[in-house]
């Protein structure tokens, strides 16, 4: 019984996390797919090999304080990724308080901070945890869906996902696309 009453308080305290969210507006509803106004944010990136998996813990060595200023940023959601044949890119969004002339340097050069330009976006959610196959089929169910509203996509798809690995149950995983609106 100690061990159920455990496991449940772990469970609360670890799922219960709220972090600050990217903001965006829904300024459109379709059958399974929000279209979304996004305003800039700034982002902390890298960019590696197809074959190299280290893009998280760069990231969150950075925002753990492997900056110029040893400086602690707050984990926010989601966490944007995206692959083709070559690379694979990964980045955080960094907190509302920062731009990019107040965002902590890094020290590592492979991170990047820029300013994401605004745009709209069109938007598919899922649940549990993601892998290949299932960005592949949200992926296609959200293209052909805007498809068959003939909405006019504009990029590559990114992978947003919303929680820690150690969320087990209610997980928010989203495919996202550029459209023009």
């Amino acid at each position: 019984m100690k061990t159920f009453i455990f496991c449940f308080v772990f469970s609360a305290i670890v799922m219960g996390q709220k972090y600050e969210s990217q903001s965006y507006e829904v300024v459109k509803n379709l059958e399974n797919v929000e279209v979304r106004y996004y305003p800039p944010a700034v982002m902390a990136e890298v960019q590696s090999a197809k074959n190299s998996n280290n893009n998280f813990s760069d990231l969150f060595r950075y925002i753990t304080g492997n900056n110029a200023r040893s400086e602690e940023i707050a984990m926010t959601t989601p966490v944007h990724m995206q692959s083709d044949e070559k690379n694979n890119r990964m980045a955080f969004v960094l907190p509302k308080k920062y731009n990019q002339n107040t965002a902590p340097i890094p020290t590592d050069s492979n991170i990047k901070i820029y300013t994401s330009k605004s745009g709209y976006f069109a938007a598919l959610r899922y649940g549990g945890y993601s892998n290949e196959t299932k960005v592949q089929m949200h992926t296609e169910q959200l293209l052909n869906e805007l498809q068959k509203e003939e909405i006019k996509t504009l990029g590559e798809v990114v992978v947003l996902s919303y929680d820690s690995p150690y969320k087990f149950y209610n997980r928010r995983n989203e495919v996202l696309v550029e459209v023009s609106f």
